[in-house]
């Protein structure tokens, strides 16, 4: 494994450096427009202030520090200097602690109140090489300067919580609402701090190769980006109305999207307008979050979602995308897209087959 930054954290390899960068310039648009119906939700700003002042932070550490290993210049010397790297280009001001913890599943996470703590698996050590592991230390680097952590911890907790009180009549309804509400809003962040990987690592194909082995595992010779990303798109468009609840019955439970989607999603970005001026120094900074509208912030989610049913194969996002656009025989049209095609009341309902005016969204 070759040794990609000195010890000062600077990187040896050629990679642009963000000074000052704001998490604005990464976020996804979903992960400020969930996070913004998660603070609207009712009772969540009771349970953040409560949770905020009651959480064992403390408690969290201590469980780190003495149970698993903590990355340093003496151990997993290598992740040290991707941190520290990380940490560079993103410029925060304080590096993270990192800690190694002994489990096979590929996972990491980044938790923590007041400082941000990432914390990595075993499992997802051995998988990656050093540039697909670089981005995933940049992507949990991107959690700590969005302050995702905070969200995190709460959600951990919570989940917890919700299993405990589950057999109280009606006790885990309110857990649950916010429960699916932070799930909602961690999914979209995870496309946010995918970026951020990106941004570190300035190398698509290594975050293209990582997310496909935690999909498929260390087999990268049987293995293929291109139709690793195939199936992104067969999964958005193939299928009719049913397929379509089934893909959101699907998702709900998870905490982060499914991988050929966070692909897919990253592809797309790369190929932007917004991530080329990122790399050519035009960016959002920090010192001016202060002044950000929030109109603005609203305006860009709302562009966000249009663009999205505008663009979307997915065949309810279609039928939305039908409806706003004023397509007549709305009856007719519903029937026959659940009904798999058949019917063809309207003269175009439930072929799947009509043309779009763009690619589909996350491609």
């Amino acid at each position: 494994m070759t040794d990609d930054s000195d010890h000062s954290g600077v990187p040896m390899r050629k990679r642009r450096r963000f000074p000052g960068i704001s998490s604005r310039a990464y976020e996804h648009p979903a992960d400020r427009s969930a996070l913004v119906a998660l603070r609207k939700l009712s009772g969540f700003d009771t349970v953040f202030k409560a949770l905020s002042g009651l959480l064992p932070e403390r408690s969290l550490r201590l469980l780190f520090l003495s149970d698993s290993v903590r990355v340093s210049e003496a151990q997993f010397a290598h992740l040290h200097e991707m941190l520290l790297d990380a940490s560079y280009i993103l410029d925060l001001k304080k590096v993270p602690t990192m800690y190694v913890t002994q489990n096979p599943q590929p996972t990491a996470m980044c938790v923590g109140l007041d400082e941000p703590i990432i914390v990595v698996s075993t499992g997802l050590v051995e998988l990656l090489d050093e540039e697909e592991m670089r981005a995933v230390v940049g992507h949990e680097t991107g959690h700590a300067l969005s302050g995702h952590s905070v969200y995190r911890t709460i959600l951990l907790f919570l989940t917890n919580l919700a299993m405990k009180v589950a057999w109280i009549p009606l006790g885990n309804v309110a857990v649950m609402a916010i429960v699916t509400a932070l799930r909602e809003w961690f999914r979209k962040s995870e496309l946010s701090a995918d970026r951020a990987g990106l941004l570190v690592g300035q190398d698509l194909q290594a975050s293209m190769r990582g997310l496909m082995k935690i999909a498929g595992g260390n087999h990268l010779h049987e293995m293929n980006v291109d139709a690793f990303l195939a199936q992104a798109e067969e999964y958005e468009s193939a299928g009719d109305l049913r397929d379509s609840v089934l893909k959101i019955m699907n998702v709900l439970p998870r905490s982060h999207p499914f991988t050929t989607v966070r692909a897919a999603e990253l592809k797309k970005w790369a190929a932007s307008r917004d991530y080329q001026r990122i790399m050519d120094g035009h960016y959002p900074r920090r010192d001016e979050d202060k002044d950000t509208s929030v109109t603005d912030s609203f305006r860009d989610s709302a562009s966000h979602y249009a663009d999205t049913v505008k663009s979307s194969k997915d065949p309810l996002f279609k039928l939305v995308g039908d409806i706003a656009g004023g397509a007549g025989d709305l009856g007719g049209k519903l029937r026959d897209r659940f009904m798999g095609g058949q019917g063809g009341a309207g003269g175009t309902g439930g072929t799947g087959e009509e043309p779009t005016d763009g690619g589909r969204a996350g491609a």
